[in-house]
């Protein structure tokens, strides 16, 4: 399994002994370890092993193979030699299961390398020339992530699985009119398999109730896919008005505290006791300083939840770069179900909203709930997701209120309100990778 704990990461290995002075030139966690280039070790003087075991732990990390992670650094062989490496001798030499055999030598498919944009600078690159007495940080390689252009007509949308969005970049020109429309390509950038159902995604520009109601909150977009009529047409989901969340209702909500972000050596769960709740406090707290993703679960051990937070939180250091906090939503508290939750497959702040109100919120006012039968066995959307899901090497189970569907806010800071948010209409719908680090671009910009 692959952890985001950064002793886990290292191992037993040659990067064990140099874990803390890599923490003091800024590189203290998974995902910011995963992102080192070649110009980077050379900053920072690692050796050819020790280069050689990030590569071999990152591409372990990627395919959730970190079980195997010391014996095939100790090995002595760099990862282009143990990708030649033929099945039986991996097996044999490495006990390595069949299946895990098939995902290491599988280059293409499981995941893709995240990258830094280019408008950007990973921020232990930033600490890193400090520390090291002004060495310039190496520059990137991605092109950067571009907002859209004000009232431009793009083109129009495939009608597979289409979005629902009301998107905030438009002209004052355009804030008068009753509705303009955009499109935007979907293919999302993602370390997962996706099913070939997700394919694009159209952009609805729209007053939210907040400006309705004469707050001082900005246009957001609202996101929801498609739902195919079930049983023969005559199961049909409950339609939903295409706006955000007013920022007076999610300011009201109240939610307690399970787990901070996760550093080197953060222990919360020492004790097998229950884990202590933290006080109430107001949601609005989360994102009073800084822009805030709130990643609503459905439930911790779902397969399809624990992928799509891992694969949001490996992206943090471009959030971290935006100034973009991540928070983890429960809707009820299961002790053993946050340990093995958080920091395995999240590293951010866990925060448990037992009264459900940011699901009702995502609801419009009613908890988006759907049974096991019509919501799964017979949608074909949602095994599709299962399929994409269980293909990463993820494992779930089934503890827990399983039947409330989540969903993702995007929250600028202070009174800004909702730039963003993601329904879960279909069991396990993640929200579009590629809409969610447009909205954090274009809030980074607008700071």
């Amino acid at each position: 399994m692959s952890s985001f704990v950064l002793e886990d990461f290292v191992g037993n290995g040659v990067l064990k002994d140099q874990i803390d002075s890599l923490m003091v030139d800024g590189w203290n966690d998974v995902p910011t370890l995963k992102m080192m280039s070649k110009g980077d070790m050379d900053t920072l003087q690692l050796s050819q092993l020790q280069r050689d075991a990030l590569e071999i732990r990152t591409y372990l990390h990627d395919r959730l193979l970190m079980e195997y992670a010391d014996a095939l650094e100790a090995s002595g062989k760099n990862l282009q030699e143990l990708l030649t490496t033929s099945p039986t001798e991996l097996h044999t030499a490495y006990k390595m299961r069949r299946g895990h055999v098939a995902r290491f030598l599988d280059r293409g498919s499981v995941c893709k390398p995240i990258q830094m944009p280019k408008h950007l600078v990973l921020p232990a690159r930033k600490v890193t020339a400090k520390h090291r007495n002004g060495h310039k940080p190496p520059s990137e390689k991605l092109s950067p992530v571009k907002s859209l252009p004000e009232d431009v007509i793009m083109a129009s949308p495939r009608k597979e699985n289409l979005h629902k969005l009301a998107f905030d970049q438009v002209s004052e020109a355009s804030r008068n009119s009753t509705m303009t429309r955009v499109s935007i390509d979907s293919a999302r950038p993602s370390s997962f398999m996706e099913p070939p159902e997700f394919k694009s995604a159209a952009v609805l520009l729209r007053p939210t109730s907040g400006r309705e109601q004469g707050r001082s909150e900005s246009k957001g977009i609202f996101s929801a896919p498609a739902v195919e009529p079930r049983f023969c047409g005559l199961v049909k989901a409950r339609g939903l008005l295409e706006e955000v969340t007013s920022l007076a209702i999610l300011e009201k909500i109240m939610v307690q505290k399970l787990a901070p972000a996760h550093t080197k050596g953060v222990k919360p769960f020492r004790s097998k006791d229950r884990i202590p709740m933290a006080p109430p406090f107001k949601a609005s707290d989360l994102w009073a300083e800084s822009p805030t993703i709130i990643l609503c679960l459905r439930r911790p051990g779902c397969v399809m939840c624990r992928a799509e937070a891992h694969q949001l939180y490996s992206r943090k250091p471009i959030f971290d770069a935006m100034g973009i906090q991540l928070v983890a939503c429960l809707n009820e508290y299961i002790d053993a179900e946050v340990r093995a939750f958080w920091p395995r497959y999240w590293g951010g702040m866990v925060v448990v909203d037992e009264q459900r109100d940011f699901f009702k919120a995502l609801g419009q006012g009613k908890l988006p709930k759907e049974g096991f039968v019509s919501g799964f066995l017979f949608n074909a959307a949602a095994r599709a997701n299962y399929k994409r899901a269980t293909s990463t090497g993820v494992e779930g189970n089934f503890a827990g209120e399983g039947t409330i569907k989540g969903g993702l806010y995007i929250m600028r800071p202070g009174s800004g309100g909702v730039a963003y948010q993601f329904v879960e209409r279909n069991f396990g719908d993640w929200a579009p990778l590629d809409e969610v680090l447009q909205v954090c671009s274009d809030i980074m910009q607008r700071r």
